[in-house]
């Protein structure tokens, strides 16, 4: 792995665990403790996340990295909705009744080591790339 790689890789790490933490920050209390739906949970969860990532992989994660800024806004946005789509399956597969109605904090195995394997990629390569 090239050193480039590679650092972009430990900060992406670093402030993507940033991120995922303010999505379980903002998902845990709502749909733990029941104040809304799992749903409505995710969806409060991905908007501080999604915001927060945007600044810390742009101004961080992949630093001059190569993408100007006109491109790199809808990309990310465009990823965001991938990975808001992703965490809204997982949530959706694994607590609703339909499905395998598991508890509220199921969704959060995949969330934390799923969606951001996808996230890197498609950053590293498609919006910062």
């Amino acid at each position: 792995m090239e050193s480039g790689l590679l650092g972009q890789l430990i900060r992406f790490v670093i402030a993507g665990g940033i991120t995922t933490g303010l999505y379980t920050l903002v998902y845990s209390p709502l749909a733990g403790l029941g104040i809304t739906s799992e749903q409505v949970a995710n969806i409060c969860g991905y908007l501080v996340a999604m915001t927060s990532g945007y600044l810390l992989h742009s101004k961080w994660s992949f630093r001059g990295h190569g993408a100007e800024a006109s491109k790199t806004s809808w990309r990310f946005f465009t990823v965001s909705l991938v990975s808001f789509g992703l965490n809204t399956m997982f949530v959706w597969i694994l607590t609703d009744d339909a499905m395998l109605a598991g508890p509220w904090w199921w969704p959060l195995v995949p969330i934390l080591f799923v969606t951001p394997l996808v996230t890197f990629a498609l950053n590293r390569f498609w919006v910062f790339g």
